[in-house]
């Protein structure tokens, strides 16, 4: 053990998560590739949980966060800032809801603890509808909708939270069914649900689940969510913080896939648009917005360093279509994937889009998560030279696979066959 992890295991809590049996000091990165301590290069293939969205060290993020850093680093929304309405103005536009009004904090967690504060204050109901094998931040509120055991560590909640059936397409009982037939049964499962229950304030959804192993519903799924919901007038989250900004290659925003009758009322998103900066924010129409009656601030939220780092991120993200990247360079990750998981036992599915996959575990021969696997393939893969992550849904046998959306074909190729000997060596 590294005298550096035996402090941290003195001062940190026993629940903080790490990765490997040997964790990993992270000194510096450039492009796709990261350095430890003891200066061996990897592949980078999570970006710090899908946050370094664009690149290690880019130029243009690092540029902008030291200029405005050598001009003035923080001044709150007491105060006008010019990089935090300009960020606003380009993010309502693009959020594609009208009349957006936008609220910058420093989180995912945060930004989601904010929507539910506005839905359930519109609403006058503190009763929210969630999916199952969700997740949605580590705050009291966030995880009292998470439908995850693993990220759920409390049973006490300030909301009432109903879990609706239709997050994962190829577990659960209507895993058996055609698309339409699954829409159709979750659709029937949430009226039944809305008929014994008092109204709920707004459903939260992630287009597609991140924690719970990169799941999701067959396209339209919320889209039929959405005529129930408006006949009850109950608002729809869609929680962005890892779908947004182009990262399915598909589309822009997660929900798009669901936008037969509309966006949603309300849009959260972080990680991925400050490149590794703290920021998140909400994105919502402007009554639901301006439902709060008291006033309210942010001391960090809209900081204008981070806000900076946001605008250049998002500029060159445009600018050299990385949606399109990864459109292009994750379709081609995700055959060749599937191709190396048919040639294994191990793994059950392979699913995703753009440069946001998941390769499922089980045990051979069986349809049992297989969590001890997922962590040997973690540890294989490490040593390898490539860094991915891990979730999933009853138990942590999800491999996580998202890098940096400028990834190249070749890096591609490379954390691909570092990924088939990591499984072959797991059998």
């Amino acid at each position: 053990m590294s005298s550096l992890h035996q402090r941290h295991l003195a001062v940190s809590p026993d629940w903080l998560a790490i990765y490997y049996k040997n964790p990993l000091e992270i000194t510096h990165g450039e492009g796709r590739h990261v350095w430890d301590a003891d200066g061996r290069r990897y592949l980078d293939f999570f970006g710090g949980i899908l946050t370094t969205m664009t690149a290690h060290a880019l130029p243009e993020v690092t540029k902008a966060v030291s200029e405005q850093a050598g001009r003035i680093i923080h001044s709150s929304t007491l105060y006008l800032n010019r990089p935090m309405v300009e960020l606003a103005e380009r993010i309502a536009t693009l959020s594609g809801i009208p009349d957006a009004r936008v609220f910058f904090t420093t989180s995912g967690t945060e930004a989601n603890d904010t929507a539910l504060l506005l839905a359930t204050t519109y609403r006058k109901s503190n009763q929210i509808l969630a999916m199952r094998n969700s997740y949605h931040g580590r705050s009291f509120s966030a995880v009292s909708i998470t439908g995850n055991s693993a990220w759920s560590p409390t049973n006490l909640s300030p909301l009432q939270t109903l879990y609706v059936h239709g997050g994962v397409r190829t577990r659960g009982p209507y895993a058996h069914l055609s698309d339409a037939e699954f829409i159709a049964a979750c659709v029937a499962d949430l009226e039944d649900l809305l008929g014994h229950t008092r109204e709920p304030a707004a459903l939260i959804a992630e287009p597609i689940q991140g924690v719970g192993g990169f799941t999701s519903p067959p396209d339209g799924l919320y889209a039929a969510f959405r005529r129930v919901l408006d006949r009850h007038g109950i608002l729809w989250i869609s929680d962005e913080v890892q779908t947004g900004w182009g990262r399915s290659g598909e589309h822009f925003w997660g929900w798009q896939a669901h936008g037969e009758n509309g966006p949603p009322d309300i849009l959260t998103f972080a990680k991925g648009i400050g490149n590794g900066m703290s920021i998140g924010g909400v994105v919502a129409r402007a009554d639901v917005m301006n439902c709060l009656d008291a006033n309210s601030i942010s001391t960090f939220g809209g900081s204008p360093v981070t806000v900076a780092a946001g605008l250049a991120n998002l500029s060159y993200l445009l600018e050299h279509d990385l949606q399109g990247n990864a459109r292009r360079v994750g379709g081609l990750l995700i055959e060749r994937l599937r191709a190396i998981g048919a040639a294994s036992e191990c793994v059950r599915e392979v699913r995703g889009r753009g440069l946001m996959i998941g390769i499922e575990l089980v045990k051979p021969g069986t349809d049992e998560a297989n969590p001890q696997a997922a962590a040997a393939v973690l540890e294989a893969a490490r040593e390898g030279g490539l860094l991915i992550g891990k979730g999933g849904g009853h138990n942590t046998s999800v491999l996580r696979i998202a890098p940096p959306l400028s990834l190249t074909i070749p890096e591609a190729e490379e954390g691909a066959e570092i990924l088939a000997e990591a499984l072959r060596s797991v059998g």
